[in-house]
């Protein structure tokens, strides 16, 4: 019965083909694969005890560095501002120039161009894997055995490229070498790794079709002047066979070769039109320039072109940049990266906070004073150790005392938060005063190397 359900997957081969489309993809699986494996190895030179790797995800102090900037666990609103940026600069690129992100960005398209380019390799071309999978002989098993040992060594590459962004990729690469590794960045690179050889392996072009939501609502973001790549319906129909020394004057420039086809990685058929499961990838145009080329016809029967071009043929009109649609991404665009630019810059290197405790609430001493204890939080983010002085402003009849320690010579430590117990006692007299038993204090905390202060509030219970 599931049969009638789901269409059975259909094996793909796609053929390889040169041109300039191929030439760039080439180029930006090189530079994106270089960026991957290359950029934990970056050093970035950091005061203090800071670790000097240039991008670094440091779960044991919580802390995530990106060459002069660092998040620390509070600050995760700039990993939404990132999704946020990330999500529009798709939006604005898509109603441009179309589905490129996946024809020549997406990590499935460059990691699948690699594990395919291995199969030539090891099996050969198209037609060669295609009469190689119908046998059965040694031939086919030393092929085969080369082929999944290459993407198995590919697969576990990036597990280890995605587990040096969690430590020192230098440390971490010799303890390899050297074999020693703990269990769970071995569990990590082994994960990675199967995932790597399933997905670019075996699923391929199904994750495209069916397991990307981008493919579905990458639609809502065409228009009339998007850049997609077209067939020239008016130029090649009808299509047919070439007869030798044939014209073209009374027929359609496709010779219906089918070599857009066979070079397309998810298998579709370009001259049926924009298509779902596209990519953008541009091989197909590169397959049939080869084909005008070689029978003397003009280049660009398929190419990138936009609808409203294509149908009307106006010269001018060929592809707008300036539309409302980019420019409304455009304006959201610019708008929150300077709101993280900002934000970044002004960061300040100081964060303090006053926890109340729950339990007592308050406390009413021997002689009817009333004591609230607070912890204090003290977030030093710069590289040096720093001393800091803490008072309370207001109200001035106010009594403050620490736990353990002086209060003018609390010291944090750098790249550290500092935990001081203290307690805040106010007169009776001054708390009956308040109808519920409730006010404010005001904390003074005072960077005792002359950098400046900060205030924080807090609430003083009474009854």
């Amino acid at each position: 019965m599931l049969e009638n359900v789901f269409a059975a997957r259909k094996r793909l081969y796609p053929q390889s083909v040169k041109g300039r489309f191929r030439r760039l993809k080439w180029m930006l699986n090189t530079f994106f694969l270089s960026v991957f494996f290359g950029l934990p190895f970056i050093r970035f030179e950091r005061a203090g005890d800071a670790p000097d790797q240039a991008v670094l995800i440091d779960f044991t102090h919580s802390k995530a560095y990106f060459f002069f900037i660092e998040i620390w666990p509070q600050e995760v609103y700039y990993l939404a501002g990132i999704l946020i940026i990330a999500a529009v600069a798709l939006f604005f690129v898509t109603s441009l120039f179309g589905r490129i992100w996946c024809g020549y960005a997406c990590f499935q398209t460059v990691w699948t161009d690699v594990f395919v380019g291995f199969e030539r390799l090891f099996q050969g071309d198209r037609n060669n894997r295609i009469l190689l999978d119908r046998r059965k002989n040694f031939e086919k098993f030393w092929r085969k055995f080369l082929t999944h040992t290459s993407w198995i060594i590919v697969s576990l590459l990036t597990g280890w490229g995605f587990e040096c962004y969690f430590g020192d990729a230098i440390l971490f690469t010799k303890n390899i070498f050297h074999g020693e590794i703990d269990a769970s960045s071995l569990g990590w690179i082994l994960g990675i790794a199967a995932s790597t050889y399933v997905m670019s392996g075996f699923a391929r072009e199904q994750v495209c079709t069916y397991m990307c939501p981008y493919s579905r609502f990458q639609s809502a973001m065409f228009d009339k002047n998007t850049l997609i790549i077209t067939y020239d319906e008016k130029r090649g129909e009808t299509r047919g066979k070439m007869a030798h020394g044939e014209d073209f004057k009374n027929r359609g420039h496709c010779i219906d070769c089918k070599q857009c086809v066979v070079v397309c990685p998810v298998g579709i058929d370009i001259r049926n039109g924009l298509q779902m499961e596209c990519i953008a990838c541009g091989l197909c145009i590169d397959a049939c320039d080869n084909v005008m080329e070689k029978i003397g016809l003009p280049k660009g029967l398929i190419r990138y072109d936009t609808m409203d071009h294509l149908l009307n043929s106006i010269p001018e009109k060929k592809f707008k940049i300036l539309k409302p649609r980019t420019f409304l991404y455009g304006t959201i665009l610019t708008l929150v990266c300077g709101i993280m630019l900002r934000n970044l810059i002004l960061k300040p290197t100081l964060e303090i906070s006053a926890i109340p405790d729950r339990n007592p609430i308050f406390v009413t001493l021997s002689d009817g004073s009333i004591r609230n204890g607070y912890t204090i939080k003290i977030s030093n983010k710069t590289h040096e150790r720093k001393t800091f002085g803490l008072k309370i402003s207001t109200p001035s009849e106010a009594i403050l005392k620490l736990q353990n320690g002086d209060l003018t010579a609390l010291e944090v430590a750098p790249d550290d938060v500092g935990n001081f117990k203290v307690f805040a006692i106010l007169p009776k007299d001054l708390v009956a005063k308040s109808d519920e038993g409730r006010g404010l204090l005001e904390f003074v905390v005072t960077d005792e190397s002359g950098k400046g202060e900060q205030n924080i509030q807090a609430v003083f219970i009474g009854k």
